[in-house]
């Protein structure tokens, strides 16, 4: 078997063209921080009619644990530790997006002294609070609301949760 040589400028070329042609995905991710009452914390995001997860979108190049622990310390001023993947869910495209990959990672539990630390640090947040899981469905749309159900299951019972949500389905 020989092996191609990745240094040579003709084949690097070719290569960086093929990369361009591939498709390229958006990501998403969001944490689950629970208080030592098993509530989760919401934001409430001032550009969304609903509250949602801390996290947010992911920038080129960026892992989506990076861009979890990002988003958490941007919108709260607050470095969360990730213990583990919750879920993954792939959502097809609809309206002007494309499709996305959505992590929820496991961002553990806030103590007083965390939640203490915490504040509104960016200007696309309004609030934040722990809520009770029945309390949580009312805030948050029903997408979210579902994998925030799959993720606490997935969190209970030690696995990942993965779906695929065709969201272009659900607007027809």
């Amino acid at each position: 078997m020989s092996r191609q040589d990745d240094s040579d400028p003709e084949r690097f070329r070719w290569l960086a063209e093929g990369n361009a042609r591939q498709a390229r995905k958006r990501v998403s991710a969001k944490v689950v921080i629970c208080d030592r009452d098993d509530r989760v914390l919401l934001v409430n995001p001032t550009y969304k009619q609903y509250w949602d997860l801390p996290g947010g979108m992911a920038e080129a190049n960026e892992s989506p644990i990076a861009a979890a622990v990002r988003e958490v310390e941007e919108e709260l001023g607050f470095i969360t530790q990730i213990s583990g993947l919750l879920l993954v869910d792939w959502v097809d495209a609809h309206g002007p997006w494309d499709d996305l990959l959505v992590f929820i990672f496991d961002g553990g539990t806030a103590y007083e002294e965390d939640t203490r630390r915490m504040s509104v640090a960016d200007e696309e947040i309004s609030d934040f609070a722990f809520f009770s899981l029945d309390a949580a469905e009312a805030q948050l749309r029903q997408d979210i609301w579902l994998k925030l159900s799959r993720a606490m299951e997935a969190k209970r019972v030690s696995g990942v949760s993965y779906g695929e949500f065709h969201q272009s389905r659900m607007e027809s």
